[in-house]
């Protein structure tokens, strides 16, 4: 009886770590709950009663959440990179002879631009200044 007991509650514990998992954005709350569940149930399988089922799944939490709060960090750092370069970035459209238009993205360096040649202009150039590099 309280072994069929336990087995409700683990099965209860996973289906409401799916359903809580299945909306969380957060990898250290995912790895929290994935490694509460599967260190419930390792606990379980080694010790067989509850309180090896309590200890596998504070565990395995601890370490879920550990691994998930790295991968968190490491995501953030990524995306203020890519805002840094999006705001350093600025396209100038160069219009050609025939009509068409080429996009210039030009990076923020210092008090000055460089372009994609990895040339530098002092201050921000104008259409006409890139036309000879891009144009034609």
């Amino acid at each position: 009886m309280v072994r069929e007991m336990i087995k409700i509650s683990i099965a209860a514990a996973v289906a409401l770590g799916l359903i809580f998992t299945a909306g969380c954005e957060s990898s250290a709350m995912t790895g929290a709950t994935i490694g509460s569940l599967a260190g419930a149930g390792i606990g379980q399988l080694a010790g067989g009663d509850t309180e090896s089922t309590l200890i596998g799944a504070a565990v395995g939490g601890g370490i879920g959440y550990i691994v998930g709060n790295e991968d968190d960090k490491k995501q953030a750092e990524e995306q203020v990179y890519q805002l840094h370069q999006e705001m350093n970035t600025v396209t100038v459209n160069v219009h050609n002879s025939n009509g068409s238009i080429v996009a210039v993205e030009l990076q923020k360096y210092g008090v000055g631009f460089l372009g994609p040649r990895g040339e530098y202009y002092g201050n921000l150039p104008t259409s006409e200044q890139l036309w000879p590099v891009y144009g034609f």
